[in-house]
């Protein structure tokens, strides 16, 4: 197979620059993807600069692949040519263990093959994103994404759209349900949109006014302000669930406060430092603070289909691979709304 063009980070907190890296062959049960889309997520730069320790580089990042089916295998019956496909965080997994028979890949219990940064189950040969012209991925592990969704917007469904359709199906969220998101960026934006779907009243819980006008329009009823301390004596004992989406450091007891009692606080965000929780903050009201991780390859094709029928997907800003760069360094400030999309076919004209 040709070399397949790429964007890459050479070391850790050096510029994405222009990469080329052999694809393997496609095998019987393989997938090539003509890649059309990538989403840029956070932990993308998170991993590009090696804040989370054990890069591998070269680097090609991206986790939210949206493309065409060129080719399959012999044995594959899942897609065809010429079908949309998705790939998300995963490429592989050892599929015969526990959790990966209950389908929660992620937690394969021999390490789940990262779709970048990590190496495929043989833990020798590494994994290559998509900020890249193709991909080859065993069937088990590409999406089918439904005709109906817009590609460029329905690439961040593949982690920021399961990031936060997971914890509402886990918990159960439904109509009539008070539910607190808490930060409106790539991931609360769509916490906002999947929560309001299922009939819930959402307030979104932000540390300034800002996004107000967006988050009620994304669908949220309520829109408080963090950095008053007031917000959460008048919020104690409000929600029922609530989606904590940010990376920033803060205080889990704070909202732990705003639940009522069996309410769930779920975090899907990642804080740079360890954040005490007091054990008075669960006990008084039986309450719970609980994590959450992408989703499994079936619940990821659920959410999909769920995004489908609803008509969801990401709000997005579609950029080059030649800005990446500046992208970055735009998201490390807050400047998008909310994701930016790369456009593959731009990597192609360079």
């Amino acid at each position: 197979m040709p070399k397949t063009p790429a964007y890459a980070a050479p070391a850790a907190g050096k510029p994405l620059a222009p990469f080329s890296f052999e694809q393997r062959e496609v095998g019987p049960h393989d997938v090539l993807i003509d890649i059309l889309y990538c989403g840029v997520c956070h932990s993308d730069i998170h991993q590009a600069r090696d804040e989370w320790g054990g890069a591998i580089f070269p680097m090609v990042p991206g986790h939210e692949i949206v493309g065409r089916v060129k080719q399959v295998g012999q044995h594959v019956t899942k897609l065809k040519v010429g079908d949309m496909a998705g790939v998300g965080c995963m490429v592989d997994s050892c599929r015969d263990c526990q959790t990966c028979r209950r389908d929660l890949e992620q937690f394969c219990a021999k390490g789940m093959a990262g779709t970048y940064n990590s190496t495929y189950m043989d833990r020798k040969t590494p994994t290559y994103g998509g900020y890249a012209s193709r991909i080859v991925v065993t069937e088990h592990f590409a999406l089918k994404v439904p005709e109906g969704l817009d590609p460029a917007a329905a690439a961040p469904l593949l982690c920021a759209g399961i990031t936060t359709y997971s914890p509402l199906r886990q918990w159960n969220c439904k109509k009539g349900d008070r539910v607190g998101v808490v930060g409106l960026g790539g991931l609360g934006h769509m916490a906002v949109k999947l929560a309001a779907s299922m009939g819930a009243e959402v307030t979104v819980l932000s540390t300034s006014r800002t996004k107000e006008a967006d988050a009620r329009r994304l669908g949220a009823q309520g829109f408080e302000v963090t950095k008053d301390a007031d917000t959460f004596k008048k919020l104690s004992g409000r929600f029922d669930l609530i989606i904590d989406t940010i990376s920033a450091p803060h205080d889990y007891n704070q909202y732990l406060g705003m639940l009522r009692p069996q309410g769930t606080l779920v975090v899907v965000g990642v804080p740079p430092e360890a954040v005490p929780v007091h054990a008075f903050s669960l006990i008084g009201g039986n309450k719970r603070l609980a994590g959450s991780m992408i989703g499994g390859i079936a619940e990821t094709q659920e959410m999909l289909d769920y995004c489908a029928k609803h008509n969801i997907v990401s709000d997005i800003e579609i950029i080059p691979i030649q800005k990446i760069n500046e992208a970055y360094e735009r998201m490390m400030k807050g400047d998008v709304r909310y994701r930016f999309v790369i456009d593959i076919a731009s990597l192609e004209r360079a």
